[in-house]
């Protein structure tokens, strides 16, 4: 499995606008497998990252990261 990082909108019907951005990491085996897990939610899923190497050991420092049960 690896982590992915997820940037979205709380509201589907709505026009993003990038301050209202929220992220979420997620374990998957694919960018396909993460928003199919994701789709309950009725997230507006601007973008999915894979993390890995350096990237993902940044993202594990910080105090916000936190792996969600999908």
């Amino acid at each position: 499995m690896s982590i992915f990082k997820v940037f979205f909108q709380e509201s589907p019907s709505e026009v993003p606008v990038r301050e209202w951005t929220q992220s979420v990491y997620v374990e998957g085996e694919s960018e396909a497998d993460v928003r199919k897990k994701l789709a309950s939610r009725q997230y507006n899923i601007e973008f999915v990252t894979l993390l890995s190497g350096a990237h993902l050991e940044y993202e594990q420092n910080s105090e916000d990261f936190k792996t969600e049960t999908v």
